[in-house]
């Protein structure tokens, strides 16, 4: 283990990127390479918490208008959510990780409920946590609900996978000569409009309590547990 390594981490995983090859739902093979490199980081001692998005499914946002009420397009979100944990879930045991999925929206018939006490024990077993719903309040954003989640099971950083390498002065699928920026105060994330890396919420809360997010490329080999050990995988924002 590195010296720098976290005891617990957060992984914030996007349902973007749980779809995969597909245009919506779920690559399940994706979710099986995934598993793999989270039982490295899992094998190395570190405690996994992960809270998944549902774009992939439905987002809330997107849905409110023509007679759906924004809180209601929010529960569907949530909803989606679900479906994601409950997947990842199931591949994740399929691959020898003992994992739980616990749900901040009540559906006591699919998963267990968020407790605080309960995720912790978990977590302290060495299992890894996945949850669902998000913060289970609308308005708040699964990346808002991560860096929450991150704080109150006293995570020492938060990773956000993304399809790119970290944050860059400008859009590097727009302008080839796009520079990556290895790490930045959360008072430039916030200021600088053109990086969208998580919304003003969760950064605004995160540098409140001064929890690390590093942004990072998900999808190439050993980036989660070199992020998980405090390794340059991408761009720390701090």
């Amino acid at each position: 283990m590195a010296t720098n390594s976290h005891k617990r981490v957060l992984l914030k995983l996007s349902g973007e990127q749980l779809a995969g090859k597909f245009e919506g739902g779920i690559d399940a093979d994706l979710g099986a390479w995934l598993a793999q490199e989270i039982k490295k980081v899992v094998d190395n001692g570190v405690q996994v918490v992960i809270m998944v998005g549902g774009g992939n499914f439905a987002r809330g946002a997107q849905l409110a208008g023509h007679g759906i009420k924004r809180v209601t397009a929010d529960h569907i979100g949530m909803l989606a959510t679900m479906m994601n944990a409950l997947a990842l879930t199931d591949i994740f045991e399929s691959q020898g990780i003992r994992t739980r999925c616990l749900s901040s929206i009540f559906a006591e018939q699919v998963a267990e409920p968020f407790i605080h006490r309960l995720a912790d024990k978990h977590l302290e077993k060495g299992r890894v946590v996945i949850v669902a719903g998000g913060i289970g309040r609308p308005y708040l954003t699964t990346d808002t609900a991560a860096v929450s989640l991150a704080l109150e099971l006293g995570c020492g950083v938060v990773l956000k996978a993304t399809k790119v390498a970290g944050v860059y002065n400008k859009d590097p699928s727009k302008f080839d000569d796009a520079q990556k920026i290895d790490s930045m105060s959360f008072q430039q994330a916030v200021s600088d409009d053109s990086i969208k890396v998580m919304d003003k919420a969760a950064m605004g809360l995160a540098m409140e309590h001064e929890l690390p997010i590093v942004v990072f490329d998900a999808m190439e080999a050993d980036n989660i547990l070199k992020a998980a050990q405090g390794d340059s995988a991408g761009t720390t924002i701090s």
